[in-house]
């Protein structure tokens, strides 16, 4: 809810002009109408209405503004000729208005001109546009008409007053690291896979690995799942990636590396956000050092993803891609807290990046790490992948061998799916919830795809006790579970169905419910806040923590979570310590207070009824390993899209670019 003066919002008409404030009606929407702690926003203008929150504001040159953002950002694609001209004509005619020279006609042309685009442009950025002006045009014509009828400037029109707007599309808002993806998408379609890559890495660098481990939330957010299927938006990333490996070219950096600042920042782990970090600080003239414990870059991506999912020759030409813009990198470097005394005397700035890999437990009876079968996920996901990637260590070999792993997210998928290919004679993956909460938090792909290979899936279901034979684990006994609706209408509660447990012969048990972070590198008397759930606690928006200088992001900011959300939040911690160390204060910029409006405003409506598109287009699906195949190698079972399919699916793509200003 929004207390605002006027607004067309998204068809919601509120209109409280004339009326004392405190009688003022409020927006269903959650619009912006402070812009940040120091700043109120005078109005909000996007591609779905207008938001006023003021009696005080011009709207003659609010609307000339915003059509001016489209000559700013050049995101037509050229196309049509009212995408191409009509925004510089929609621009021209407001501002002779404003300045006091329009006429009738010049208003009239506007509204032709505006409805023209809604109707005729072939992008989403010529059609929405037109749309806030043309509401301003109707609900205030009046204001339009002082000025032309009295030949003076729009009232604010010589006024310092501020503009900020920013470019986004449903899918990139809906991205943790902010992807320009109709850019790279575009790329592909044009074949100009370094324009793509090039997009890609404005904001994530890690295009080989997020192009294969994705979540893709953005395809949650895809207008064209409004009108059939959405783009197959990871899929698409990858090629950019994939095309400058393949063909041995240098790599394909979106900015120049800056001239040297002179600062020196600490990156402790060279997992994801590590990566980020230390990738667009070196860009920024940042000397970076990158020290991970592990006697391998990549941190859980590296250890923990196997290699069917994500081949580590690919991982590396990312991690490269990293070295290339000139960070340091130092490994087997477990850093303790004398370390980081150290650390804050060397160099300006911190950012612990350490991740989470301490397996939590089961809460079972009789668990007991002594007991032989008892495996914590991340110990048996490193000792696979250490193998298989990279040659240290010795085989996983458990044939003739049942598995049992407790989870329902990627570590546990990770755990079962390894299990398949060394072997295991049965693997069972025991999960509380369903069959779709675990999709939910993998992806649809990742779960028929270990369907297929031989998991066996428990449901509604938890493991109660370990049973063992002189520490030797040889049985669990299992509790069924059924959902109970909550009276309240909250969450479904799961409640234990008496006399329906049962036991499984198993000669592992391997918890992957969750991992926690290990802190002790923190020295105590740093007072370091910590969150409930152990991890370091920061305000989520700009990443330092309770100390000054130190900054943390990825897992240990936050628990496991995503390799885009560790980019995410790491891309943004970059861009936060580059103006620490230029001016020693926290601040975000307006671009990034920008983003956090419209998360929470909604970029993308699952409700909009899309037209003026082909629909029934089938999405592209790239082959994959054959299941006969695959459970017995370590292969990648994704073998991405072939030229042409790429370029169908790009095709699909409706190019949703949106443009959003706040006045302030």
């Amino acid at each position: 809810m929004s207390k605002v003066y006027f607004s067309t919002w998204n068809g919601e008409l509120v209109n409280n002009v004339g009326k004392p404030e405190e009688e003022w009606e409020e927006s269903a929407y959650n619009l912006p109408a402070s812009y940040d702690e120091h700043r109120d926003s005078k109005a909000f203008i996007g591609w779905d209405g207008v938001s006023l929150f003021n009696a005080d504001v011009d709207v003659i040159r609010l609307a000339m503004e915003y059509a001016a953002q489209y000559q700013v950002y050049s995101e037509a694609c050229g196309r049509c000729a009212p995408g191409r001209w009509g925004g510089r004509i929609l621009y021209d005619q407001l501002d002779k208005i404003a300045r006091g020279e329009g006429s009738v006609a010049d208003l009239e042309h506007l509204k032709e001109i505006g409805a023209s685009m809604q109707v005729t442009s072939k992008c989403e950025i010529g059609k929405t546009v037109p749309t806030p002006i043309l509401d301003l045009m109707k609900h205030f014509e009046h204001e339009f008409m002082a000025c032309i009828n009295e030949q003076k400037p729009s009232k604010h029109y010589n006024e310092t007053i501020g503009y900020i707007a920013k470019i986004t599309a449903p899918c990139t808002d809906a991205c943790p690291a902010h992807v320009d993806i109709p850019g790279y998408i575009e790329g592909v379609r044009d074949l100009r896979f370094d324009d793509s890559l090039e997009a890609t890495r404005q904001t994530m660098p890690l295009a080989h690995t997020c192009g294969r481990v994705c979540p893709h939330p953005c395809e949650d957010a895809c207008r064209r799942t409004n009108l059939d299927e959405p783009i197959s938006i990871m899929a698409l990333k990858r090629l950019g990636a994939d095309w400058e490996t393949d063909h041995g070219l240098d790599f394909f950096h979106p900015m120049e590396k800056a001239p040297s600042t002179g600062k020196k920042v600490a990156v402790i782990g060279a997992g994801p956000a590590g990566l980020t970090t230390a990738y667009y600080l070196a860009a920024d003239g940042v000397e970076v050092d990158v020290y991970e414990e592990l006697p391998v870059l990549g941190g859980e991506v590296a250890v923990g993803v196997p290699e069917y999912r994500m081949p580590v020759d690919k991982y590396n030409q990312d991690i490269e891609c990293v070295r290339d813009m000139g960070v340091n990198f130092i490994v087997n470097s477990k850093i303790n807290a004398d370390d980081m005394r150290r650390f804050e005397k060397e160099y300006d700035a911190i950012m612990v990046a350490t991740g989470t890999r301490i397996s939590k437990k089961v809460y079972c009876d009789n668990e007991r790490f002594e007991i032989k079968g008892y495996w914590s996920a991340i110990e048996m996901l490193d000792k696979i992948n250490l193998w298989e990637k990279y040659g240290i260590g010795e085989p996983v070999d458990l044939t003739g061998k049942t598995v049992v792993c407790v989870g329902g997210g990627f570590t546990s998928m990770d755990v079962v799916r390894c299990s398949i290919r060394a072997n295991a004679k049965k693997v069972y993956m025991i999960y509380r919830r369903d069959e779709k909460t675990i999709i939910n938090n993998t992806t649809y792909e990742e779960y028929h795809e270990a369907v297929e290979e031989g998991v066996e899936f428990i449901f509604h279901s938890a493991v109660a006790k370990m049973n063992d034979e002189e520490d030797v684990l040889k049985s669990l006994i299992v509790d069924k579970f059924e959902l109970v609706p909550d009276p309240d209408g909250g969450r479904a509660q799961l409640v234990k169905i008496e006399g329906e447990s049962y036991s499984i012969e198993a000669d592992f048990l391997i918890p992957a419910v969750s991992q926690a972070a290990d802190l002790k590198l923190l020295p105590q008397e740093w007072e370091i806040e910590k969150t409930s759930w152990g991890t370091v606690k920061t305000n989520g928006k700009d990443y330092m923590t309770s100390k000054k200088g130190i900054f943390a992001s990825g897992d240990c900011e936050y628990g496991p979570m995503t390799i885009v959300n560790a980019v995410g939040q790491a891309k943004r911690a970059s861009s936060v310590i580059i103006r620490y160390l230029q001016t020693g204060e926290i601040s975000l910029s307006d671009d990034e207070i920008m983003e956090d409006h419209l998360r929470k405003l909604h970029v993308y409506d699952k409700k909009e009824k899309v037209t003026g598109w082909l629909g029934g287009l089938p999405r592209q699906h790239s082959e994959i390993l054959d299941v006969d195949i695959r459970k017995f190698n370590n292969k990648e079972v994704n073998l991405g899209f072939t030229q042409e399919e790429a370029m169908s699916e790009a095709d699909r793509c409706m190019r949703c670019y949106y443009i959003a200003m706040i006045a302030t």
